[in-house]
C-alpha cells in the first residue's frame, strides 16, 4: 500500500491546475482545523472551504466501487470505516463553519472546479 499516494494524485493535480488557471490560490494537504486529525486535499482558509478528492475504491464510490475478492472481510471493514470517517469529517467541519466539497476521482475536473468556484463565490457574498 506504500505505492498508493495520499496526495498529488492525478485527479487532484488536474483539479488544482484548473483552479490555478482561474487565478485561485489555495493550500495543499493541510488540516482545516488543526485539532482535528483530518487533512483536506485543497483548502481555502479565508473562505473556509475544504475540498476532498476521494478515490473510488478507498471511499466506496457508489458508481465504481467493486468489493475486493481477496481478503474481502478486511477490505469491507476498511472501506466502511473510511466512509464513517468521511461523514464525521464533514460533520465536524460543517459545525466549525467550513464548507466541505467532496469530489470523486472519476468526476470531470471542470465540473469539480465549478463546484469549488461556486462555493467560494457563496462564501464571499
Amino acid at each position: 500500500m506504500r505505492a498508493n499516494r495520499s496526495r498529488d494524485t492525478s485527479p487532484e493535480l488536474q483539479l488544482r491546475a484548473l483552479l490555478f488557471e482561474h487565478g485561485l490560490r489555495y493550500r495543499v494537504s493541510v488540516r482545516p482545523i488543526s485539532e482535528l486529525r483530518r487533512t483536506a486535499d485543497i483548502v481555502f482558509p479565508r473562505a473556509r472551504v475544504a475540498v476532498f478528492v476521494d478515490g473510488c475504491f478507498w471511499h466506496g464510490c457508489p458508481d465504481h466501487y467493486r468489493p475486493s475478492t481477496k481478503n474481502s472481510e478486511f477490505w469491507a471493514t476498511k472501506i466502511d470505516s473510511n466512509r464513517l470517517r468521511d461523514e464525521d469529517t464533514n460533520r465536524a467541519l460543517t459545525e466549525a463553519g467550513w464548507t466541505v466539497i467532496r469530489c470523486w476521482e472519476h468526476e470531470d475536473p471542470e465540473v469539480s472546479a465549478e463546484r469549488v468556484i461556486d462555493a467560494l463565490d457563496k462564501s464571499f457574498s
